[in-house]
């Protein structure tokens, strides 16, 4: 059954957990038509990486957690340009290295290093899940977070094992820049370039419509929605349709709010849309 997406084309809105669905999409013969929500900036003030690098470096972390590569790819940017990037590499080749799936290993390994352990299920529980079976009463932990996420609970979880956390956020989204992806992606859609466009988080709906009314194509996106099968992950993403008069022509059975299941729904309800197969 991997060619049940074969001859579509499905438009994802990309944010940092897109890539999997992208991937499980594809994999089922779907034309995956990214597109991006936000370009990725390096922190406005630089300072406060510098003064984490320098604390990494002045005295070795104990503990290092990655929640992305990109982060470690930005810390050590900054790094060289203050020439500290040996020195911060020597630093954390002390520390035990632990990463929030494989991308922030990848970034690791990039500058020579590896890490430990790795999460089963690169999500925020995963990294819970796996650093609460450790013993991290006094140790010193360095954490890289990542922008527009409540890291509240993870913070919380490390603290109450008695771990020192020194966080460092490295980079921020700008979605303001990425505003151009979205008019082009809306423009596909009036157009009929597009079987169906799959949502998977309630954000998504928002940015789509705030981006579409703030450059004046609010009319060519329910227009373009008009020609675009809508799929919904679940409850939460169809009823913020429903909030802008929206309709959800695609959802998994209930119960099943997940990729894999939307996937089997769109794949049954684009079958009709399928190229006929000579012969």
């Amino acid at each position: 059954m991997a060619d049940r997406l074969n001859g579509t084309r499905i438009l994802i809105l990309e944010t940092r957990e897109e890539a999997q669905f992208s991937k499980l999409l594809a994999e089922q013969g779907a034309e995956v038509v990214q597109c991006p929500m936000f370009t990725i900036e390096d922190a406005p003030d630089p300072a406060p990486v510098e003064a984490w690098i320098r604390r990494a470096i002045d005295k070795p972390l104990d503990d290092l957690v990655l929640m992305t590569g990109e982060g470690l790819r930005r810390i050590m940017k900054l790094a060289r340009t203050r020439g500290l990037d040996q020195a911060l590499v020597a630093a954390l080749a002390k520390s035990r290295k632990f990463t929030r799936g494989p991308k922030p290993g990848k970034a690791l390994r990039e500058n020579g290093l590896e890490a430990q352990q790795t999460t089963e299920k690169p999500t925020t529980e995963g990294v819970i899940e796996m650093l609460g079976k450790l013993d991290l009463k006094g140790r010193r932990l360095g954490l890289q977070l990542y922008p527009d996420k409540d890291h509240s609970a993870l913070t919380g979880a490390l603290s109450a094992q008695g771990a020192e956390v020194d966080t460092v956020l490295p980079y921020v989204y700008d979605s303001k820049a990425a505003d151009a992806n979205i008019v082009a992606a809306i423009d596909d859609m009036a157009q009929g370039r597009i079987d169906s466009i799959a949502l998977t988080n309630l954000g998504q709906v928002r940015r789509l419509i705030e981006a579409a009314k703030a450059h004046g194509s609010d009319a060519k996106l329910r227009a373009g929605l008009e020609r675009t099968l809508i799929a919904s992950v679940g409850p939460a993403v169809s009823g913020e349709l429903a909030a802008h008069g929206l309709r959800t022509d695609i959802a998994p059975a209930e119960d099943q709010y997940f990729m894999r299941p939307l996937i089997s729904a769109m794949a049954a309800a684009l079958a009709g849309k399928r190229p006929k197969v000579a012969g």
